[in-house]
């Protein structure tokens, strides 16, 4: 039922940190953008199982944070 790999296990941990920190970052800052990713990066490892989907969504969500801060 559920695919738990290192893989997985690694990527999620470490976007969920990034993500955390992100989250921390905005709320403290007023940045919207950067409350809004972190929040994203937080969550999402929880419903995605495959790890080359957690890079790429990671990624995105990443990029996005440093393109559209506020």
């Amino acid at each position: 039922m559920f695919n738990i790999s290192p893989a997985t296990l690694i990527l999620g941990a470490l976007f969920s940190l990034v993500g955390m920190g992100a989250l921390i970052y905005g709320r403290r800052t007023g940045r919207i953008g950067t409350t809004v990713g972190g929040g994203i990066l937080t969550v999402f490892p929880y419903f995605v199982s495959n790890p080359i989907l957690i890079a790429l969504i990671g990624t995105a969500v990443v990029v996005g944070m440093y393109l559209f801060p506020d």
